[in-house]
């Protein structure tokens, strides 16, 4: 059964290329168009990744990364942010709301893809 990833980035061309590189490397993709929105789709549903965005309308990750890990069934969903945020302090907060991974944008599928697959057991 493929590993489910949900992306979660406001770029609509963004999520077009991650869910083209990650359903290539055999997962399965949900996609939502912000924070708000990927709370929505954490409805039970099991995922073994989720890839957000920091900087979003509505919700930005970081708020949403804090509201998915208050969720028992999300808790120790592992997050990878991907960002064109680098700054330190901002990587903390992230590392501190359970961020496991950040990647800055823009960034090489490849890589991408190796991040994932050290977060997602075979």
């Amino acid at each position: 059964m493929a590993k489910t990833i949900l992306i979660v980035d406001d770029s609509s061309s963004l999520r077009i290329t991650l869910a083209i590189a990650l359903k290539g490397a055999g997962y399965e993709v949900v996609e939502a168009c912000d924070g708000k929105d990927a709370l929505t789709k954490l409805d039970g549903r099991k995922y073994n990744l989720i890839v957000s965005d920091v900087n979003m309308p509505n919700m930005d990750g970081l708020t949403f990364v804090k509201a998915a890990k208050q969720l028992p069934a999300y808790k120790f969903t592992p997050i990878i942010m991907l960002t064109t945020e680098s700054d330190p302090a901002k990587m903390a907060d992230g590392k501190a709301a359970g961020v496991r991974a950040w990647v800055v944008k823009p960034f090489q599928p490849p890589a991408l893809l190796d991040a994932v697959s050290k977060l997602i057991a075979p």
